[in-house]
């Protein structure tokens, strides 16, 4: 039996190696993981043109060499739409999204599903909050303000707490001393980038419970390929 090839896009440069060392274990053997990427294949001066103005959707991002960047939606959407028609071209039995954000319904597939984590996440959050009161985590302070109204839809209070999966892992323990005085029962970790670590080191300084949406995503997709 050959393995199911299963797409992978992130708004950023692939491969996302910091992604797939917490969830291909979750996958097991059975899957060929196919990945491309927003900013493949550009420099970091010439993202620096796609720097986020005022009103812009901001998302955050990994390059292949380890830096993060900034930037605004718009200008990958056709990048991403392109990465997705190859992997469905390619033969992929299905594309996931490694990226929290909310993007338009522009992007599409033809015949396969296509997995956005923050689906899975409006979903999933309110189920695991007894107060209806989370405390997210997003990477930049440009994205405070957007993280927030998106999730007042779903939760009756939210507090917002920027700190980058991508800089000084003394940044994440401060967010944590931040958090662990907060009220609200769950954080959430609401960019692909954190880490299984850092989720681990979150719950232990924080005692509350952390959601995790990279291998969230993995375990709800894994239900197709487990086979």
């Amino acid at each position: 039996m050959t393995n199911m090839k299963i797409g992978a896009v992130t708004i950023g440069q692939s491969p996302r190696v910091d992604v797939t060392k917490d969830i291909m274990g979750i996958f097991g053997s059975s899957v060929e993981l196919i990945q491309a990427g927003g900013l493949d294949g550009l420099t970091k001066e010439e993202i620096k043109a796609f720097a986020p103005e005022k009103d812009d959707y901001v998302l955050v991002s990994r390059l292949t060499d380890g830096s993060s960047v900034t930037f605004a939606e718009r200008f990958i959407l056709p990048r991403l739409q392109a990465a997705i028609k190859k992997m469905e071209e390619e033969g992929c039995a299905l594309v996931m999204m490694f990226c929290t954000g909310n993007f338009p319904e522009s992007l599409s597939t033809e015949k396969i599903p296509l997995i956005y984590p923050c689906d899975i996440l409006d979903r999933v959050v309110p189920l695991l909050t007894k107060s209806s009161h989370i405390i997210c985590l997003t990477p930049s302070p440009l994205q405070e303000e957007q993280c927030a109204a998106k999730w007042k839809n779903y939760v009756q209070k939210v507090s917002v707490v920027a700190a980058s999966p991508y800089g000084d892992w003394g940044e994440l323990e401060k967010a944590a001393e931040e958090i662990s005085g907060m009220e609200g029962d769950l954080i959430v970790l609401d960019c692909i980038g954190y880490t299984q670590e850092m989720k681990k080191m979150f719950a232990q300084k924080t005692g509350k419970k952390v959601v995790l949406p990279r291998t969230l995503l993995a375990r709800v997709v894994s239900e197709l390929t487990d086979l």
